[in-house]
This record gives structure tokens, sequence and C-alpha cells, in this order.
């Protein structure tokens, strides 16, 4: 008897295998963008950017290049990977005819990045409507996040400066549209600023939150039913002011400094006042409590803002600062909802770290760094970042239930996205075999059913 050495079996390696397809579960990514109208809205928003005679168009290469970004890729070669499975994704354009492009745009500037925005907007308001009761807005509210992001660079690029974490690369302010404890969240707006940018800069968050507000549909776009959310970074008198705005009347929870006078009001608040903070069970968060402050800190600030504050034991090994009081971490948010409990209120405003979630999603999906040289390139950048997290969020909202919509692109790509499948042509039809062995091919089969089950659009 022959003894085996080694923890795994020996196989042999030949080439020239036919009909097998790598990355085969991108599919649900294809089968995404054709059932949500998604190629075509791209197509036609950059028609005016197709040369005469051009085989490829660029709509097409856009879209290939997020794809790619979706799948893993952080650089425009990267889209070598769906070239090499034209059973799949169809033609591919060469490196160069890619890189054309995104020189093209970038010239182009804010006409091409108002027609891709414009395009993705119509896309999203579809896509809302095709999810039903799994869409963002089914309580009628929506929730924005606004979050800056620390991008890196390693080498000289256009507007890469030295970092408010003594670091070297770019600041962008990203928002985020929450899709509860029950989903992911998907970019609304992404704008691309130079490394030593401010983190509370008022002009850079109204910016931003305009550029998110027209990625909404109209009927979202002023009035409560947004919620603008931010940290401290968003707790500025001139933002605060814009969003409280007459005949802008968004809600809002931007999170505040804790400044000397807001220090002593929290210590002049008798221990009745004190709420205790709630976990989103409706249990009650052990440690922590809630108050409401009211009178001389609030002269400043629009007329309707309330300024709730919380007090909460340190975690071990946290570091107290010396605007915290009784050995207790204080925390201070501004908000306009009146017809919330403020335990209620404070929850909702915690819920905020989920835009940590959306960041990482980011930077695992092409937001590691910015690959190309110029500020006009890298913008563009991240409006394919921004596409591909589209994309990523779009797929589970529409075609995958419980637990798995809640997966991040990492789990995507290593549970769906990877698995391989055999490309079978039988009467003029095109079929893809997954492995029967494949812990997760009964999750594909079942979200690439609903795909189909959803109405063409137009």
């Amino acid at each position: 008897m022959k003894k085996r050495i080694g923890s795994y079996p020996r196989v042999r390696i030949e080439g020239g295998g036919r009909g097998m397809v790598s990355q085969a579960g991108a599919v649900l990514l294809v089968e995404t963008i054709r059932k949500t109208g998604l190629d075509t809205a791209i197509s036609a928003a950059l028609a005016s950017w197709r040369r005469p005679r051009a085989v490829h168009d660029p709509g097409k290469i856009f879209l290939d290049v997020a794809l790619a970004v979706a799948l893993g890729g952080d650089c425009l070669a990267d889209v070598g990977m769906l070239r090499a499975e034209p059973g799949v994704f169809g033609p591919v354009a060469s490196d160069p005819t890619v890189s054309r492009l995104i020189d093209t745009l970038a010239a182009a500037g804010p006409k091409a990045l108002s027609a891709i925005r414009a395009a993705r907007a119509g896309v999203r308001e579809r896509v809302w409507k095709l999810a039903g009761t799994a869409a963002p807005d089914a309580a009628g509210q929506v929730i924005v996040d606004l979050d800056g992001v620390l991008v890196l660079a390693h080498s000289e690029k256009q507007d890469a400066t030295a970092t408010w974490k003594k670091t070297f690369g770019h600041h962008p302010l990203m928002a985020f549209v929450d899709h509860g404890a029950g989903g992911s969240g998907e970019p609304v707006a992404g704008l691309l600023r130079p490394g030593n940018a401010g983190s509370n800069t008022a002009a850079d968050h109204i910016t931003t939150a305009q550029l998110a507000l027209a990625q909404l549909p109209n009927n979202y776009r002023r009035g409560r039913r947004t919620l603008i959310r931010t940290d401290s970074a968003g707790g500025t008198h001139e933002f605060v002011a814009w969003l409280a705005q007459r005949g802008r009347w968004l809600s809002y929870s931007v999170g505040m400094t804790i400044t000397e006078q807001i220090h002593q009001a929290v210590l002049k608040v008798p221990a009745t006042a004190w709420t205790a903070a709630i976990e989103p069970g409706g249990e009650i968060r052990d440690g922590a409590w809630v108050a409401e402050l009211s009178g001389d800190c609030l002269k400043s600030w629009p007329k309707g803002t309330r300024l709730i504050i919380r007090k909460e034991r340190p975690h071990p090994g946290a570091q107290l600062r010396i605007t915290d009081a009784d050995g207790l971490r204080l925390t201070c948010f501004a908000t306009n909802t009146t017809a919330m409990p403020i335990a209620a209120l404070e929850l909702r405003h915690r819920q905020r770290a989920r835009a940590e979630d959306r960041i990482r999603a980011a930077r695992a999906t092409g937001l590691r760094n910015l690959p190309l040289h110029g500020t006009a390139q890298n913008q563009i950048w991240l409006e394919i970042v921004q596409l591909a997290l589209d994309l990523l969020a779009w797929m589970p909202m529409l075609a995958l239930t419980g637990e798995t919509r809640r997966w991040e692109p990492r789990r995507l790509r290593f549970r769906l996205f990877s698995a391989a499948a055999q490309l079978v042509t039988t009467a003029r039809r095109r079929y893809l075999r997954f492995a029967r062995h494949w812990p997760w091919t009964d999750v594909i089969t079942d979200a690439l059913a609903r795909l189909e089950a959803l109405p063409n659009p137009g």
C-alpha cells in the first residue's frame, strides 16, 4: 500500500479545457444590470462621447470597468478578467481603449459627471420600485449618512497631500443611503478632495449633500422624510443652517463637539433628567444614559434644534477626554426631530456607525487607492467605484433574502461570484451549469430565479 505524502491530493495540470467559465457567479451582477436597465441608461448618457465608427460603446466600456471593480479589481487593467470570458460578459474593449475613454470623460469634466450621475439616479428610482418592501424607503423615510475617508497615495498624484492623520493621499467625502439592519447601503455621492481638506468644512458637506439629494427620487429631495446624518464633522452652523433652510426642511442628526459651554451645562443636569439609553431591540443599554440640553447652548442654532447628550461608561482601556465628566464618556448631537423620545433619537444617531461598514466595503471595492494620476481622472474612478457599489447593493436588494442580504463585498465574491460553471449551448440557448457540490449553488440559482421574475425595463 502506498503512503500518501502531504495533506492535499495531488492533481495533474493541463491546458486547453473548453466550456468552463471562471467567475461565473458574476452573472448575478450582469442580470442585475439587464433587469434594472442600467446598461441602456449608461449607454444613453455617454452616447455623446462615442466616436464615429467606434466598435465599442462607451457605456458598455464604463460598465465593464465597474463590473471588474465589483469583482475585486483595483485598476483599469483588471477589466481583462472580463475579456477572458466573452460568453458571460460579451465583447470587452482593449486596455488602451478603456484608458482613452477615461481620459476623454475626465477632459469633459462636469458634463460627463452630470451625465453619469443622472443615469444612476434614474436607475436607482426604478430599483427601489422593483425592491418593494426591501427598498430603503419602504418605511417612508430615507437616511443619508455623510462621512469622510482617507485614501492613501504611494506616489506623487495630483492633489495628494499630507492628511490630518500624518499620512499622504486624498480625503474624499462620501454619502451613503442606509438600508437598515436588514441590508447594507448604497453610495449616492462622492466628492474627491485633497488630503489636507478639513474634516468640518461646511462648503464640502453642503456640496456632498446636494449631490446625494440629486440621487434620490424627487419626493425625497426635500422635506422631513429625508434624514441627513453626520458625525461631529458636520456639526457646523453653516451646514445645519443649510439643512434647516426654509423650503428645504430636511431632517438632520449631526454630531456636535463638546464645548466648554456644553460641558458646563451637562454638569448642571439633575439626576432625574437622565433617561436610560436603549438597544435596537428596545432593551436597556447597560451603563448609558441620555438627556436633553436647553438654554444658552442653542442660542446660535436654527429654531427647532434639539441638543441630546449621552453619558456612558467607557470601554475597558479607553482613555477619557478633558470634556468627559465623572468618569463617563460624553457625546452629543443636534437634531430637529420632535416626535420621538430622546432615547430613540440617540439610538437612531448611534446607528450612524453603519457608515463605517459602508466605508469598509468601499475600500474593498476600488477605494483602497486611486490608481490614476490626475484629479479629474480619479474623480471618474470614484464614479466607477460608486457604480460598482451600487451593483453590490442592488443585487442583494433584488435577489437575496435573509442573512445573505447583509453579506459584504468580500463575502459575496468568495461565496457567489467566484463560483465556476460550465457553459453549455443547446437549442440555440446558453446555460451555465454550476457545480452541485458548491455550498452556495442554491443561493446563486435562487437569486437568478428572482431576478428572472422581475419585469424587463421599458
